[in-house]
């Protein structure tokens, strides 16, 4: 059984980010899952895709080194401004548009070492019926 398929308003986590993020999926490929538009492995653009995660405390981001070496190696974060590669991990036999799907689990990273992760749909709210 494959991994659940990620769509947009899925939760996103950075190993070095304060905040959790949402993905943002374009509907260009006019496919919707469950009324949202299904996410690809190419849905990894910085801020377009991927929005900020808070603040970074990643001393590999130059920002927050610059800083933290201002502030006599007190770590210091900085905001968030993602740079990002394709999502891997992603789906293998199912493609939109000719682009493999993006699941649930499926991770993109930067040569900064911080890893973004699609971990779910956000929680609904209120009473369930």
């Amino acid at each position: 059984m494959g991994k659940p398929a990620a769509t947009a308003t899925a939760t996103l986590m950075c190993s070095f980010g304060a905040a959790p993020s949402t993905l943002s999926v374009l509907p260009l490929t006019r496919v919707l899952i469950e009324g949202k538009p299904a996410a690809v492995i190419t849905d990894a653009a910085p801020v377009l895709n991927i929005p900020p995660f808070g603040m970074c405390l990643s001393l590999a981001n130059p920002t927050v080194a610059a800083a933290t070496s201002a502030a006599l190696g007190v770590l210091t974060p900085m905001p968030c401004v993602p740079a990002t590669t394709p999502w891997t991990n992603g789906a293998t036999r199912t493609t939109i548009g000719g682009t493999p799907a993006l699941t649930l689990g499926a991770q993109c990273s930067r040569p900064a070492s911080w890893v973004a992760a699609a971990c779910g749909s956000p929680r609904r709210s209120g009473p369930r019926s």
